[in-house]
């Protein structure tokens, strides 16, 4: 899910104002923090978004407790949550060419979700102030570089002047290390193997590079199976790649995870190449975009070329794979469609919408849309716990407004899938502050990226290529409401006949899909072990099996 922003609502702001509170003309009292940039946190002048974040002090420390088993109440980061958006106010200001030790004041009744902090019940409360130095807060969080405050406790309303200090620069994160209760021990047991045979992609796109007008890289990593060094034989070749939020460095994860499968025989030896979908402006889903550029060109005319002729891949349709989970789903459905004569199947999960009249839950094509409100005046959800909704459409899109212009999950939507405007950017989809959708966008959309629509109408010329080559599976309580558009996809193929595997696996959400048991990545196995059996029919390998699935000990034969 995506959405971009627009730089309209940035504050102009001077430096220190030498007082915690104004008055505007309305006679409305706003709320102003001072925040320092530390001498010893960075060295030169910097510029970035800077972010103050607060929360009710209680209901932080009622999460720590429970977060540590009732072991500590110390409440390490204040954060935005999209899952409990109205929980923590956040309020912005861009900043440009700050120096150390000059402090600026940030006015947190200007550009703020949910609400002005002069509006907050009185009380204790907890902040923090963040500098986002790359403008990926909306993708990344923090990322490396990034400039935070001690989580400071104050009372507000604020009668006296409260003063911030950035000094703590966030590391940047490392690709091979993981959090250990991450891991499982299987993947502990042979996570030195498997460094071994990832190798990293770093490949300059031609045809990106002329788009961009400057070098554009291609990331992620090349997996070869235990034993490959030792033979000349080829492999099948799966294509994978992540979901929003994603890039190469924490694909190494699941780098480890599928050759620990291998290694112990639950998955068949092939080769993964873990793609990297990633980019400042959300995912770029591997859609050639009249914003983002061909990222499907890249990938199909470039890349995997490159890579067969350096890997002993099988080189045909019937040996390459796609898999690819949420944004992921939707980038290797796409995929598959896209280019039917490359690929020999795709298993997508819990896929981004993939026919419009169904956007997670909003009908896109119906009269006067609304992302934000339907007919009768009702809230469209946007998020759920089973029955429980978590929150708004509207919440995600003003909250991703006020964290920044880009990267947020329903920009990223417009980046891949909208026409480009005058200004040189995508065209909205919709209303920022209305909700009103633009049928001429949607149109765009329509006849460029809504899957069920270009099948429907173009099964004919695809058939050939693309039947029975569909894998979807989705979970009926997905987190997004994404299980609506997959049954209007299955409906689509069904009435044109077509061959599709369409699997809703009851009560399931968009984070607990694919384990089977208790293995975590159950699913993928047995996804493994289908495309093994397209791509080698003949063969009699099959799965070693544990005594109790995930349990982290050395598999055995039945």
């Amino acid at each position: 899910m995506r959405y971009r922003f627009h730089a309209t609502a940035l504050l102009v702001l001077g430096l220190l104002a030498g007082a915690a509170q104004a008055r505007t003309d309305t006679g409305v009292t706003h709320q102003f923090f001072h925040v320092r940039l530390g001498a010893t946190a960075v060295p030169q002048p910097t510029s970035g978004r800077l972010l103050l974040f607060a929360i009710d002090a209680r209901t932080a420390v009622a999460a720590a407790k429970a977060a540590s088993d009732g072991k500590s109440d110390v409440v390490g980061e204040v954060d935005a949550n999209p899952f409990r958006a109205t929980e923590t106010s956040v309020a912005a200001r861009e900043i440009s060419d700050w120096t150390p030790g000059q402090a600026v004041d940030i006015d947190a009744d200007q550009m703020v979700f949910p609400a002005a902090f002069s509006r907050l019940p009185p009380g204790d409360y907890l902040l923090q102030a963040v500098l986002d130095v790359n403008h990926d807060y909306n993708y990344h969080g923090r990322s490396g570089g990034d400039l935070l405050s001690k989580v400071v406790a104050v009372h507000l309303p604020a009668t006296s002047p409260v003063t911030l200090d950035l000094v703590e620069t966030v590391p940047a994160r490392q690709p091979w290390q993981f959090p250990r209760r991450a891991m499982s021990e299987q993947s502990m047991r042979h996570l030195a193997e498997a460094r071994a045979h990832a190798q990293p992609i770093d490949f300059n796109s031609a045809g990106l590079g002329a788009f961009w007008g400057r070098p554009i890289t291609m990331r992620g990593w090349v997996l070869t199976p235990p034993g490959y060094e030792n033979n000349k034989q080829r492999y099948p070749t799966v294509y994978v790649t992540h979901g929003y939020g994603g890039d190469a460095t924490v694909l190494t994860g699941n780098v480890a995870m599928v050759y620990a499968s291998m290694a112990e025989r639950q998955m068949p030896p092939m080769i993964w190449v873990f793609l990297d979908e990633s980019s400042p402006t959300g995912t770029h889903e591997f859609a050639d975009s009249v914003n983002n550029g061909p990222w499907g060109q890249a990938l199909t005319a470039e890349l995997i070329p490159h890579l067969e002729s350096r890997y002993r891949m099988d080189g045909t349709a019937n040996g390459r794979f796609l898999n690819g989970h949420s944004s992921g789903g939707w980038a290797t459905l796409w995929l598959q469609t896209r280019y039917p004569k490359i690929f020999g199947g795709t298993w997508s999960t819990s896929p981004d919408p993939s026919d419009f009249h169904d956007f997670t839950g909003v009908d896109l094509y119906s009269p006067n849309a609304n992302v934000y409100r339907r007919a009768d005046g009702s809230a469209f959800p946007l998020v759920r716990d089973h029955a429980k909704v978590l929150g708004t459409f509207e919440q995600f899109a003003r909250m991703e407004r006020v964290l920044g212009p880009y990267g947020g999950q329903l920009a990223s939507f417009e980046w891949v899938f909208s026409p480009r405007g005058a200004d040189g950017r995508p065209m909205p989809m919709f209303d920022r502050t209305s909700g009103a959708v633009d049928p001429a966008v949607v149109a765009y959309w329509r006849d460029h990226y809504d899957i069920a629509w270009r099948l429907q109408h173009e099964w004919p010329q695809l058939k050939p290529d693309l039947d029975g080559k569909i894998h979807l599976v989705v979970g009926t309580a997905d987190t997004f409401y994404l299980d609506g558009a997959a049954h209007r996809l299955k409906a689509v193929l069904d009435g044109l006949h077509a061959k599709a595997d369409f699997r809703f696996l009851p009560d399931r959400t968009h984070f607990d899909l694919y384990a089977v048991g208790k293995d975590r990545q159950g699913l993928l196995k047995q996804f493994s072990w289908e495309m093994y059996a397209l791509a080698r029919p003949d063969s009699k390998l099959k799965p070693m099996t544990t005594a109790n699935a995930g349990d982290g000990k050395h598999a055995r034969s039945p």
